[in-house]
């Protein structure tokens, strides 16, 4: 059969429509954060328990307690050591002081002896040059020992004193009162307030010469 040939078709073939670029995605949105509940009201503490207060008085007590006897005992050696310090001294000055009086009470010895030097000097060589100087040297004791504070003891017509006074004898016969001193045997001396040597003395024993024994009244005719 004869194939029938189509005319071709005027109209122009449509122009190609270029292919539709990709689409680029878009990142993604991050994902929502899970709500966050509100935050609740703060509720207070809780007050502690009552033993618990207790406790903590207790120990706090204590503690000052611990303190005050500390001080205490701080102030207590305070106390001591300042007494110590004072009894040290003191002890200190009464073996300087005793070291003192043990020489003086040579001193006065000393001193005794040039008395009695100057009063046996016989009656020939008291206007000489040999018993001046003596009697320099003797002067010169002397003002030593008022400058360290020693005087003598004032003994004769005074009533017997046993704390500065030592008697060696009893005198009869001297119409003087009982316990008067009557002679001194040995001058006694003081260092200020305390005796450094008593005096040796010889008192009355309150007998007048009316008193005296007869000494005829007991012959035999």
């Amino acid at each position: 059969m004869p194939r029938h040939h189509q005319p071709p078709d005027p109209t122009p073939p449509a122009a190609a429509v270029p292919a539709a670029e990709p689409a680029i995605a878009e990142p993604a949105a991050p994902a929502a954060e899970p709500a966050v509940p509100a935050a609740e009201p703060a509720v207070p503490a809780a007050e502690p328990a009552v033993g618990v207060v207790e406790t903590l008085a207790a120990e706090r007590d204590a503690a000052l307690a611990r303190a005050e006897e500390h001080l205490a005992l701080a102030q207590r050696a305070q106390a001591d050591y300042a007494n110590l310090k004072r009894r040290t001294a003191e002890e200190r000055e009464q073996m300087l002081g005793l070291a003192n009086e043990i020489l003086l009470a040579k001193v006065v010895g000393l001193a005794d002896d040039f008395d009695r030097a100057i009063e046996h000097v016989p009656e020939e060589a008291r206007s000489t040059a040999w018993l001046e100087g003596i009697a320099a040297i003797d002067r010169k004791l002397r003002a030593l020992l008022e400058s360290e504070g020693v005087t003598p003891i004032e003994v004769l017509g005074r009533a017997f004193d046993p704390s500065v006074h030592e008697a060696l004898s009893h005198v009869p016969g001297t119409g003087r009162p009982e316990d008067e001193v009557v002679a001194e045997l040995r001058r006694g001396y003081r260092i200020r307030d305390r005796v450094l040597r008593p005096a040796l003395v010889a008192v009355s024993d309150g007998s007048g010469p009316a008193d005296r024994p007869d000494p005829t009244s007991h012959r035999t005719h």
